[in-house]
């Protein structure tokens, strides 16, 4: 009877323990599922916050006042809610280099911080031309039909402008770093062989013959001072782009960032340009005035406009009620 007992007992202990087992594993796997739960919900209300700083950009790009209306020189501006930041960064593509448009020279200053040696830097602008050239002839070190034959790929050239700036991956000797340095510098958008350089960033300018770095941090400050105070934008210290904006292609690429109080982050980029559509124009919508050419998420490894060096771009900060008035 005792040893009947005993087992009872044994066998009570077993369930019980085998109870406790799975009541943890149970209370485990819903605070896993909670816990997805909430990440799901935090990215996308980060991404909701940072559709609305698309949406306001191009509602402050509509500021009679030419002298308010948001910069597009890589000038960043931030927006506080309650909850959450929001900063946005406005590039006007006249002020990139056009890989269609530009010459040797401007395209070899765009190779001049490619983590490659100089003898790569030449083939890679040589590339490029016989990529974009509508001929079969060959640059000096560069790559026609029978060079991407003998490097293994089953393509050739294209012999005609480059559709996009991911084609650029393609070009015999580009690789995925130099094709990172490169892609924010570029553009296939502004059809024109020189940079507009009151709508150029500083990444841009550093890139300009003829300018020195002491001469691109004087430009940035004055034409960063001028959004500030809501002065006319600054000549350009040099002759070696173009210096009137009027006019100019008004491509435009938007980058924006949410952070929330949770830590929860966003960023979009987003390539637009003012819409063809006459009733669009007539509409009393910002976002019906542009025509989205290009949207896509960043990752998390791509640079945040909250760091250090980003702050030194930042024109304005808002209070989310003053966007209203």
């Amino acid at each position: 009877m005792i040893r009947q007992k005993g087992l009872a007992l044994v066998l009570v202990l077993w369930v019980l323990s085998l109870l406790t087992i799975m009541a943890g594993s149970f209370a485990l796997s819903m605070r896993r599922e909670a816990s997805i739960t909430a990440g799901i919900k935090n990215n996308a209300q980060a991404m909701a916050v940072a559709e609305s700083g698309i949406a306001l950009a191009e509602m402050m790009l509509q500021n009679p006042d030419p002298d308010k209306r948001w910069r597009t020189d890589g000038s960043i501006y931030e927006i506080i809610a309650t909850d959450a930041k929001v900063r946005v960064r406005l590039l006007a593509e006249a002020g990139k280099i056009d890989i269609n448009k530009a010459d040797q020279a401007l395209l070899e200053g765009l190779m001049i911080y490619a983590p490659v040696d100089a003898e790569q830097k030449l083939r890679l602008v040589s590339a490029i031309l016989d990529w974009r050239d509508a001929d079969d002839l060959v640059h000096i070190n560069g790559a026609e039909k029978k060079e991407y034959q003998d490097a293994g790929l089953s393509y050739q050239p294209a012999n005609k402008p480059f559709q996009s700036i991911e084609e650029l991956q393609m070009v015999l000797g580009m690789n995925k770093s130099v094709f990172l340095q490169l892609e924010p510098l570029i553009t296939v958008y502004s059809g024109q062989p020189h940079v507009t350089m009151q709508l150029a960033a500083k990444e841009v300018l550093q890139l300009i013959l003829g300018l020195d770095t002491d001469q691109v941090d004087s430009y940035i400050a004055s034409r960063l001072n001028s959004a500030i105070n809501n002065l006319p934008v600054p000549t350009s210290p040099s002759s070696a782009g173009q210096n009137n904006a009027a006019g100019q292609n008004n491509v435009l690429t938007l980058i924006s960032e949410a952070q929330l109080d949770n830590e929860s982050r966003a960023v979009i980029s987003a390539v637009i340009k003012p819409s063809d559509n006459t009733e669009a124009q007539n509409s009393i919508s910002p976002q019906a005035l542009f025509q989205v050419l290009k949207w896509q998420l960043a990752t998390a490894n791509d640079l945040s406009l909250f760091t250090g060096a980003m702050n030194e771009l930042l024109v304005k900060q808002y209070a989310e009620p003053e966007l209203n008035n």
